[in-house]
């Protein structure tokens, strides 16, 4: 609802200054009698518009196109139904968001504008899709679609941190148990040593370690302070962030793995596009910028070329050498066939089942490596203070 600012004169005469949230200017005017002011001026108050920092989960957007769909294929309005929606919001800045929203398309804007206005809440994809159904006048289904997707990806999201909990917490256990050998276990074994330059090297480097981590611990902790900054600035920078990126597709072991599940994510959101009536090239801008790759978005600079120049798009593809020939196969097959974005719907579904097994492999990669670097960490400091458990058991003798 609108506000209104206000000078107005009380019934003792006296100005008074001040602002009133009211449906429109009659229902301002019954206000401001109701409280026994007269007014003298008033004018409504434009907001200006801000950008909002939240962002949407994939599982708040899966709930909120889901019950769209549902009341636009009951024949409510597309008002009516943000109306409704907006009132079903449980946090107060997504009910603001989405009555902001609502009021805009009260108003007369589309749907789609609407949501542009809030760019960084919602994805490209998703006021794509809006758009596209808009157009098409079938958004009901659109939504629905959108809604098939969101529960996918956010499906693919709890894949990821559920495999992901198993390797954190056995690297968190990893750190604090060499953290504790080193600040607990080893001073003990110092005083077994009646002259500490009789030490053998690999003792007196694993006790310089344990005196640095228990009396200039501040000094470890600023150095990895500084070392996260220093990668998160270099990481802006175009050129360091497109080498980290391809060795990501392309690094040994894992990048097979990483591919299959970009695979997966690209086939949904391109079939997703392109069975929406978007333009192709719209449909690979998208697809490719959703993957959050930058070498991937170069290489499909050039796929999108040469889609205007009028070459095949599985041909084109082919050529990022980033997706394996199968994938550019069923491509060729869906452009052969006129069933791009059937082909594509199915083969999303099986690459998803692919990235689901990419994602266990990678976890599987990880376990081991702690466990062994779990392992060096303890034989270093077992082997660091043998030769003070049988210095005392020669004394003892």
């Amino acid at each position: 609802m609108p506000n209104y600012s206000y000078t107005a004169k009380d019934v003792n005469g006296k100005t008074v200054k001040g602002t009133i949230t009211a449906d429109n200017e009659n229902d301002f005017l019954v206000k401001m009698h109701e409280k026994g002011l007269f007014c003298t001026s008033h004018s409504e108050v434009i907001k200006a518009a801000k950008k909002s920092t939240k962002k949407f989960k994939t599982k708040d957007l899966a709930y909120n196109c889901r019950q769209l769909s549902a009341m636009l294929s009951s024949g409510l309005t597309l008002v009516k139904a943000l109306d409704i929606l907006c009132k079903e919001q449980v946090k107060d800045i997504d009910k603001a968001i989405w009555q902001d929203v609502y009021e805009n398309v009260q108003k007369g804007e589309s749907f789609s504008a609407s949501l542009e206005k809030h760019s960084g809440t919602f994805p490209s994809f998703f006021i794509s899709m809006v758009n596209a159904g808009e157009s098409s006048g079938s958004l009901d289904i659109i939504m629905q679609r959108l809604s098939e997707h969101y529960a996918k990806e956010n499906k693919m999201n709890n894949v990821i941190k559920s495999a992901m909990i198993y390797p954190i917490v056995l690297l968190v256990l990893t750190v604090a148990i060499v953290i504790g050998m080193f600040t607990f276990i080893m001073p003990t074994f110092i005083d077994m040593f009646e002259d500490p330059s009789t030490m053998p090297v690999l003792t007196r480097a694993m006790v310089a370690i344990s005196d640095f981590l228990r009396t200039k611990w501040y000094i470890l902790i600023g150095a990895l302070v500084l070392i996260i900054l220093l990668v998160r600035y270099f990481m802006k920078m175009p050129n360091v962030r497109l080498k980290w990126d391809k060795f990501k597709i392309t690094g040994p072991g894992f990048g097979k793995l990483i591919v299959t599940i970009y695979t997966s994510r690209f086939s949904r959101t391109f079939s997703s596009l392109y069975s929406s009536g978007i333009p192709m090239v719209e449909c690979l801008e998208r697809s490719a910028s959703i993957l959050g790759n930058s070498y991937i978005d170069m290489k499909f600079v050039d796929v999108v070329d040469q889609v205007k120049q009028g070459d095949s798009l599985s041909a084109a593809i082919q050529r990022t050498d980033i997706f394996d020939s199968m994938f550019c196969s069923i491509i060729y097959v869906g452009e052969e066939s006129g069933a791009l974005d059937d082909i594509l719907t199915k083969s999303s579904d099986y690459y998803e089942e692919e990235a689901d097994s990419a994602v266990q492999r990678l976890v599987a990669m990880l376990e081991p490596l702690m466990i062994v670097i779990l392992g060096i960490m303890v034989g270093l400091v077992v082997a660091s203070v043998l030769p003070a458990l049988y210095g005392s058991y020669d004394n003892v003798q």
